[in-house]
């Protein structure tokens, strides 16, 4: 397989991107990747690469591309507490950026930018996102459910908030399937959290699938950082290629 930078048009700029698509002509069924807070890196790429391996091309969009093109940090430091912190802080502006209807619009492009390519299967795609991109991954499915078939958030944060327009209410839109594996140590997606999103999704008449790993943290998909969780990782991949093969499969 291939990884390559692809540079998307957008209602409000450029998007970069990473692109990461099997050996063969194809045409190949599509994933997109919403990435965590750190944005586009090797692991992220490893990620996508795993996923491709199953037969799927895999673009990896830079959610926070108003700031600049990736990397926006030295990432070589993830280790460490206080350069997270410092990260985090720095995109946290653009983070809050990402509306609802943002999210909709950008989503919008990069679905738009498969629809083009003569290597993507017609019809809709998957999504799969970690942290703050589970979050969005959920705003693009609400958004385009007649695009995306499937949705799948990990560790995702901020799901449910008092906000008007928190995420857990835009579910009745959702027509196709979607799963969430929560990190029962994450204070951005607290039990009772989690419990007021699946009464959501049950009202809403949703599909889904809702999981939490025991003893696992915020970022746990995260092999470049301390929150890694090598079993709740594992659990995490068998979850999406489940829901994949079913939602979206290769032949």
């Amino acid at each position: 397989m291939q990884t390559t930078t692809v540079d998307i048009p957008t209602g409000d700029g450029v998007a970069d991107a990473c692109l990461t698509r099997p050996d063969g002509d194809g045409p190949f069924p599509a994933v997109l990747l919403f990435q965590d807070a750190f944005g586009p890196r090797p692991r992220l790429v490893e990620m996508a690469e795993r996923i491709a391996a199953r037969g799927y091309l895999v673009l990896t969009p830079h959610l926070l591309y108003r700031a600049g093109r990736a990397p926006l940090s030295d990432l070589s430091r993830l280790g460490e507490a206080d350069q997270r912190g410092a990260i985090v802080e720095k995109v946290m502006p653009f983070i809050r950026g990402l509306t609802a209807d943002v999210v909709s619009r950008d989503t919008g492009s990069y679905l738009d930018f498969l629809a083009a390519r003569d290597d993507v299967r017609p019809g809709p795609v998957a999504i799969t996102g970690y942290c703050m991109g589970g979050t969005n991954a959920l705003r693009a499915i609400e958004a385009h459910p007649d695009r995306i078939a499937a949705a799948a958030s990990f560790h995702g944060g901020r799901i449910v908030t008092e906000a008007p327009d928190s995420p857990h209410l835009g579910v009745g839109s959702i027509t196709g399937e979607v799963y969430f594996g929560h990190a029962d140590k994450d204070q951005s997606m607290t039990p009772e959290q989690i419990a007021t999103l699946e009464k959501a999704l049950d009202a809403a008449g949703v599909r889904y699938r809702s999981e939490l790993n025991a003893g696992a943290h915020h970022g746990f998909t995260m092999a470049d950082t301390p929150a890694y969780d090598e079993q709740a990782t594992e659990r995490h991949w068998a979850a999406l290629f489940d829901l994949l093969d079913r939602a979206l499969p290769t032949r």
